[in-house]
């Protein structure tokens, strides 16, 4: 443990990084290298088309604290997804295809890289459908430090101000043990009673990641609505250190609610003790997309301004 600021903070390995080096305990999975595939041998290619941005802000966070991304961190799609890349939209059906390919510079002719760009139809904000939101936050003691407890209070509450009245929003908790905060209430005149919860929430303890996922999708089943988009926004440094902490175990408890149209979308905060492995992997096989929020003006983009895309959700299992 570490003694952070106002109180002992449980930790892998400490979180001040010695000798000027890039932040300590922070895990990132090395996918290597994608080999040379002819053709001829396998024409078949499939990707998710899932939106993930959170290589770009972790690679900004990098830059901005004065060092250089670990090589592990780069995804260069997610480089590429985090601008806007002004595609026209499709004019029929979800989403439209574009394609462009040129001679590769890697590998001499007839070796050329194609670039598949898909933009999805563009809802106005006034159409999109009304969602269930089930908040699961990571109070644990690490999310005391660079006050990234203090950056999700006020990210979500830019969200439920964005809310329409006829939207739902649930909160648990989690960090010896998973609470829920708040059973899912209507925006509407409960606005104020919503921000209350937020604003009251506290760091400290150990992290029960598992224990918080579950408890947040037991809350979203019960609050299930077919007619309502159906989201749990997890929010954590993604460390977790008390239960079941690998990925392939928390995912297990949370597949089968996945594939009952409950959408998962993880927001990363923090560097130093901070997990991109668990938050990319949990979001990966939640049917939904991983972001990192490196700052309040991040939090506004993805909330704010992209709020309608980041909860509209306009095809499902589409590769």
């Amino acid at each position: 443990s570490l003694w952070i600021r106002d109180g002992w903070y449980p930790s892998t390995g400490g979180l001040v990084s010695p000798n000027d080096q890039p932040h300590a305990d922070t895990f990132f999975e090395d996918y290597g290298v994608n080999p040379f595939i002819d053709t001829e041998d396998d024409s078949l290619s499939t990707f998710a088309v899932d939106v993930d941005t959170a290589a770009y802000t972790v690679m900004r966070r990098f830059v901005h604290d004065g060092f250089l991304p670990p090589d592990e961190s780069v995804r260069v799609e997610e480089y590429i997804n985090f601008f806007e890349q002004d595609y026209l939209p499709p004019t029929d059906g979800p989403f439209a295809i574009h394609l462009e390919a040129a001679p590769s510079p890697y590998r001499p002719e007839p070796y050329y890289l194609a670039r598949v760009g898909i933009q999805g139809y563009e809802t106005p904000s006034e159409d999109r459908q009304d969602v269930v939101l089930t908040f699961v936050i990571d109070v644990s003691g690490s999310m005391g430090y660079e006050n990234r407890l203090e950056l999700v209070k006020d990210a979500l509450a830019l969200l439920v101000e964005e809310l329409r009245p006829s939207d739902k929003v649930g909160i648990v908790t989690y960090g010896d043990y998973a609470e829920v905060v708040l059973a899912h209430t209507p925006v509407g005149e409960n606005q104020w009673h919503i921000l209350r919860a937020i604003a009251g929430l506290r760091a400290g303890g150990s992290t029960y990641a598992e224990a918080g996922l579950v408890t947040g999708y037991d809350l979203a089943t019960e609050a299930f609505d077919p007619e309502f988009i159906n989201r749990v926004i997890l929010c954590s440094d993604g460390v977790a250190n008390v239960g079941r902490t690998g990925h392939e175990a928390i995912l297990r408890q949370i597949r089968n609610s996945a594939a009952n149209q409950i959408y998962l979308t993880t927001v990363g905060f923090g560097m130093g003790n901070y997990n991109d492995i668990l938050m990319e992997k949990l979001a990966d096989n939640g049917d939904g997309f991983y972001t990192y929020v490196d700052s309040l003006k991040e939090a506004e983009r993805v909330f704010v301004h992209d709020l309608t895309s980041t909860l509209q959700v306009i095809a499902k299992d589409a590769k």
